[in-house]
């Protein structure tokens, strides 16, 4: 029998080793994963999850990809932000959310797991619309983070609009489309902000049904074309959730991947 890829997001995981506050709302924190084994402190990897910026998604769906890496030897922080749907959330709360977590955790993680974490600006893992806020964060506050995974991101927000993906998701993360407030996507779509100059990887399946692998081609071509340190991997029969599961086949090309974006620092 088949395995259905979003057995990832109601897998248990372990609990994390500590939970940080970046801020005063319950959902403006992150939880904290200890790197297995011994050895200096490292730049921190922040998980930013999916679930197109919607309430219904949280964090903890990232659980298994979380202990995973932390297994691997990375100091982990899942973080969390207000969503569509909640108080605050939506514009500009779930924006400002991000940017403000990825810029305090390094220095909330090493304070919380002494002597694991340094204090060089974090590795962002984002997946689906996580990956979008990933790509947000380094084209506004670059000097915030070192390098970006962005697994099946949603990269062009425009384009997500015209094709309605997940029913709307990004109207309500804006608050309207292209034409009623263009002066927010100006400011939060990745398509607006290239050039990029943090070194950016995107790694998308070509059997992606919740964000096509197009868009990233797309915007992956666009974005190396204005100069930004950008590459695509295209994983064949990969479809959106395996990128974020460490039990599927894709998982050991996505650790390749981080590894070269964290050896770099």
């Amino acid at each position: 029998m088949p395995v259905d890829p979003r057995a990832v997001l109601t897998r248990p995981a372990p609990e994390p080793d500590r939970t940080v506050a970046y801020g005063d709302h319950p959902d403006q924190v992150a939880d904290l994963r200890l790197p297995a084994g011994t050895g200096p402190a490292r730049p921190l990897v922040v998980v930013l999850h999916g679930g197109f910026w919607r309430a219904e998604y949280d964090r903890r769906h990232t659980g298994p990809l979380a202990a995973a890496l932390a297994a691997d030897g990375y100091p982990v922080a899942q973080l969390e932000y207000r969503r569509t749907g909640q108080p605050g959330g939506g514009w500009p709360g779930t924006l400002t959310d991000v940017l403000t977590g990825v810029a305090e955790l390094p220095a909330l993680a090493a304070e919380a797991l002494p002597g694991r974490v340094s204090l060089a600006p974090p590795i962002l893992v984002g997946h689906s619309a996580g990956g979008h806020l990933a790509l947000y964060v380094a084209g506004t506050a670059p000097a915030t983070v070192s390098g970006v995974l962005a697994l099946a991101p949603v990269a062009d927000l425009g384009e997500a609009y015209r094709r309605d993906l997940d029913s709307g998701a990004v109207a309500a993360l804006l608050g309207g489309g292209p034409a009623e407030v263009p002066d927010r996507y100006a400011t939060a779509d990745p398509r607006m902000l290239v050039p990029i100059r943090t070194r950016i990887v995107v790694v998308h399946g070509s059997d992606d049904h919740q964000v096509p692998v197009e868009m990233s081609r797309d915007f992956v071509a666009e974005a190396r074309a204005t100069g930004s340190d950008i590459s695509l991997v295209e994983l064949p029969g990969c479809e959106h959730f395996g990128l974020i599961d460490p039990e599927a086949v894709a998982w050991p090309q996505v650790l390749v991947v981080l590894r070269s974006l964290h050896d770099d620092h």
